[in-house]
């Protein structure tokens, strides 16, 4: 009688959190399953000063194998977490950028979804995120502006008379102009020289891991009459 009574009820401490209940239809996410999702999130890092867990016994004494697996992401549960905080890093650095600049959301889209898939290795001693997002940002905004003037279509171009191309440089702005920009680019150590070589280099990337025509969140092939969910 006792155990079919108990059978029913969500066991715990009266002071812990409460387990998950067993009783038909209260969920369909099982016990074992949370328990597994709440082991792995115990060990994600919440804080940027979180970067240890655990600590020696005594100056002279060692952490434990289970500590230093954690460590050196050896632990299963930890396995990948650089690459993943690495890719949340590129994109909450980047989309701080183009917040704090005059962008459009498909500009700020495009540079994140370059970001994000990125190889930053590529630009050796400069790969900082911060600065090769502003390479990025740089790039995908002067591509878009020169685009939207049909200054990217040569054969077009080529069809214009001299007064045409003149009138429609003079109303290209590139982001460089922009004081702004010009500010973070000073506070990263980069001038036109710099901007210039690693645009170059970011273009051989876009080439290399065929990333011209990403967009963070956006499906190029979407029907553009449709709403946007």
């Amino acid at each position: 009688m006792g155990e079919s009574e108990s059978s029913d009820e969500p066991t715990g401490s009266p002071t812990g959190p409460p387990s998950v209940s067993r009783r038909p239809g209260d969920g369909t996410v099982s016990r074992s399953a949370l328990a597994r999702d709440a082991t792995v999130r115990r060990w994600g890092l919440v804080t940027p000063s979180a970067t240890r867990i655990g600590r020696a016994d005594s100056p002279d004494g060692d952490l434990s194998d289970d500590i230093r697996r954690l460590h050196e992401e050896r632990h299963p549960a930890m396995e990948g977490y650089s690459e993943r905080a690495h890719r949340l890093d590129k994109l909450r650095i980047t989309h701080a950028l183009t917040t704090s600049l005059s962008l459009t959301p498909w500009q700020r889209d495009r540079a994140i979804g370059v970001m994000i898939e990125l190889d930053l290795t590529a630009f050796g001693s400069r790969r900082a995120i911060e600065t090769v997002a502003l390479v990025v940002i740089r790039h995908v905004v002067d591509t878009d502006r020169k685009r939207y003037l049909g200054l990217d279509d040569t054969d077009w171009i080529q069809a214009q008379s001299p007064e045409r191309m003149a009138t429609l440089y003079e109303q290209f702005t590139s982001l460089t102009d922009d004081p702004a920009f010009r500010h973070l680019c000073e506070q990263q150590d980069l001038d036109t020289t710099s901007l210039n070589r690693l645009r170059r280099v970011l273009k051989e990337q876009l080439d290399e891991q065929e990333l011209h025509g990403v967009a963070y969140g956006r499906n190029p092939d979407r029907d553009s009459s449709l709403p946007d969910l």
